[in-house]
């Protein structure tokens, strides 16, 4: 990994992206998405300051746990004057996010539990398939194979 000497305080987004292994696309992404924010030199080009750097990780590591990009960068919004997010941060945060997740899993142990019903089904049953109608819950007020609008 390329080191950046103390005394550069802004990288370029090669620098960034290379010192974060975030694609210099994805950064570009970034801060469209308002994760990440740049200055820009006299030429136009993008300069961020060091703890971009710690801003990239706080999105990737979130991401990786499948929080979306708004939720992100809702949590970012709510530190105070857009600092770098610290361990306390992410404790806070990743608390917050907990129930979230533990929904997701909930799903995912769902599908995984009736992938094989389903298989079986073809979801052409909305009175047999427990994954898009759990509990025949739509069975009690229709009859037929399709919802219509």
């Amino acid at each position: 990994m390329p080191q950046i000497p103390e005394k550069v305080h802004e990288l370029t987004v090669g620098q960034l992206s290379a010192r974060s292994g975030a694609a210099v696309s994805a950064l570009h992404f970034y801060e469209t998405k308002g994760l990440i924010s740049s200055r820009r030199t006299s030429g136009n080009q993008r300069r961020y300051t060091r703890d971009t750097l710690r801003r990239v990780a706080f999105v990737r590591a979130a991401q990786r746990v499948g929080i979306p990009l708004s939720s992100i960068r809702d949590a970012l919004a709510q530190l105070p004057e857009e600092r770098t997010p610290t361990k306390e941060d992410w404790a806070l945060l990743s608390e917050n996010w907990r129930t979230e997740l533990d929904q997701r899993i909930n799903q995912l142990g769902r599908l995984r539990d009736h992938l094989t019903d389903c298989i079986g089904c073809g979801c052409l049953s909305l009175e047999n398939c427990a994954l898009s109608n759990p509990d025949d819950v739509f069975g009690e007020r229709l009859t037929g194979s399709r919802l219509s609008s």
